[in-house]
């Protein structure tokens, strides 16, 4: 497969994972993960260090994860949610890649409380027989 096709697959599921959320469709969020994957998160934006960042779920665990998201759609409204692909590289294998994003993603709970994503995300991806399946991702970070 071209570099081409691997980097418009890698947009597709960055674009399916953006529809997940947009929808809060939790099912179609699920499509995108690796069995493996780690999601580090740094503590605040500007946490840059990762001696200041936590491991809150773990490795994928489906279940867990699942209702994880279901917690965050059930309880909060998506103010909004705008993602831009700023790269994409695919390792001269075809094997790997990462998309570097900007996402502006505003949740607003019950109570009017407010659980922003702003800034930049890697989001790291392996390929799997013929899927891409994201491997890990970091928290957001403010550049």
């Amino acid at each position: 497969m071209s570099t081409n096709e691997n980097k418009k697959e890698i947009e597709e599921i960055v674009n399916r994972e953006t529809r997940a959320w947009d929808t809060k469709d939790v099912d179609l969020l699920m499509t995108i993960f690796h069995p493996d994957m780690v999601w580090p998160w740094p503590k605040t934006p500007q946490s840059h260090d990762p001696m200041d960042w936590v491991l809150e779920w773990g490795r994928y665990n489906y279940d867990r994860w699942r209702d994880g998201w279901l917690e965050l759609f059930n309880t909060h409204e998506l103010a909004h949610n705008v993602r831009k692909i700023k790269k994409i590289e695919i390792s001269t294998q075809g094997d790997g890649a990462f998309a570097v994003v900007d996402i502006d993603t505003l949740w607003i709970d019950s109570k009017g409380k407010k659980n922003h994503w702003k800034g930049r995300v890697c989001k790291v991806y392996t390929k799997v027989e013929n899927d891409w399946k994201l491997i890990m991702h970091t928290g957001v970070l403010e550049y």
